[in-house]
């Protein structure tokens, strides 16, 4: 009788173990590990909400910041599972990609010029001084030009040191690509790029990098991501937007940017904005991937893994980290839209959604 019964035991322990792995592998595979790399500008809110991925699901993201640059290299050369950036790929990098990419927005951040001068706050910048300073052409704090914006400040006479990125950067793209629509003379010497020729200033890596200069180096200025002004206490200038507003980068000034028609691949600039409340460096920043996950012998598995830390991003609860961190939160219309761009993920003939 005991026999009997150790063998109805065991005859159950499998049928259930086969129910289990039917249930596993026609809903929901346990999770993998998956990496990606890229911009530094999220950086921030990445790091936590990756964390958060964990605890809630088990499943380990591992990420690197090494600029928006290296991250759409590394996921063009398939060594990560997803790539970041602040610059979305023109129609000439996405033909020299393997397959098709999806842009899928994550938060909208800004891009401030931060500044060490001890003592000045509030200090008032427009596009043809801020040409100006990165140009080498204004050279010194004091200079006419910024005291007639800034009549109420005391600005030393000190020289002013430019700070850049070194490396391939999407806060550069960002910022240059403010200055080429809003300054005719940054347009046609500099233009826009992830990489720029630079005449003047420290080079620095990473936005790390720029923020730890600007604020180790008195009479700094510097573009940067938000959150590392705001992490460091650097000040930041109040910049003049397209309808003659100065404006500090909240996240109503940042969203702001974001109040207009959207295209169906996300692939669009929220600089230089015409809305009156916003903030004139504001940008989307995206994580990207292959459309179609069934490249390089990667396993299901691998695919619904990426699948599902998009999806967690696009949550509530990992949207409103955004706002904790200084970022600023999809609005619901990108949201809506972005989602689409999620459930279109493939692996072969396979759909998640």
């Amino acid at each position: 009788m005991k026999k009997e019964w150790i063998i109805a035991l065991i005859i159950l322990m499998v049928v259930s173990g086969c129910k289990q792995q039917t249930k596993e592998n026609n809903g929901k595979p346990a999770l993998t590990d998956i990496s990606g790399a890229g911009a530094t500008f999220p950086l921030a809110y990445y790091n936590v909400i990756f964390k958060n991925y964990k605890d809630k699901t088990g499943g380990m993201v591992t990420y690197g910041g090494i600029g928006s640059g290296g991250g759409i290299r590394s996921l063009k050369d398939q060594t990560v599972d997803f790539g970041a950036t602040d610059a979305f790929l023109s129609d000439t990098e996405l033909g020299e990609m393997p397959a098709e990419i999806l842009h899928i927005p994550t938060c909208i951040g800004a891009v401030v010029l931060g500044y060490n001068l001890p003592g000045v706050t509030n200090l008032k910048l427009n596009a043809e001084l801020i040409s100006g300073i990165f140009l080498g052409k204004i050279k010194r704090w004091n200079d006419a030009a910024i005291m007639a914006l800034n009549p109420d400040i005391a600005l030393p006479d000190k020289a002013i040191t430019v700070v850049y990125r070194s490396d391939g950067s999407g806060t550069t793209y960002v910022f240059s690509d403010y200055l080429a629509k809003a300054n005719p003379e940054w347009a046609g010497k500099m233009g826009t790029g992830k990489s720029l020729k630079w005449d003047n200033g420290i080079a620095a890596k990473g936005n790390p990098g720029v923020a730890g200069t600007i604020r180790e180096t008195e009479g700094a200025i510097g573009y940067i991501g938000s959150e590392y002004a705001f992490s460091l206490a650097i000040p930041t200038a109040l910049l003049q937007n397209k309808s003659g507003a100065f404006i500090e980068a909240n996240t109503e000034s940042i969203s702001a940017a974001a109040n207009t028609e959207l295209p169906a691949d996300m692939r669009i600039m929220i600089t230089d904005s015409p809305d009156e409340k916003a903030y004139p460096i504001s940008c989307l920043t995206w994580i990207i991937v292959y459309k179609n996950q069934s490249y390089n012998n990667r396993t299901e598995v691998q695919a619904r893994s990426v699948y599902s830390l998009l999806n967690y991003i696009l949550s509530p609860d990992a949207q409103l980290f955004a706002e904790k961190l200084h970022y600023s939160p999809l609005p619901e219309a990108t949201l809506k839209k972005t989602q689409e761009l999620v459930n279109s993920l493939t692996f072969g003939e396979i759909t998640f959604n």
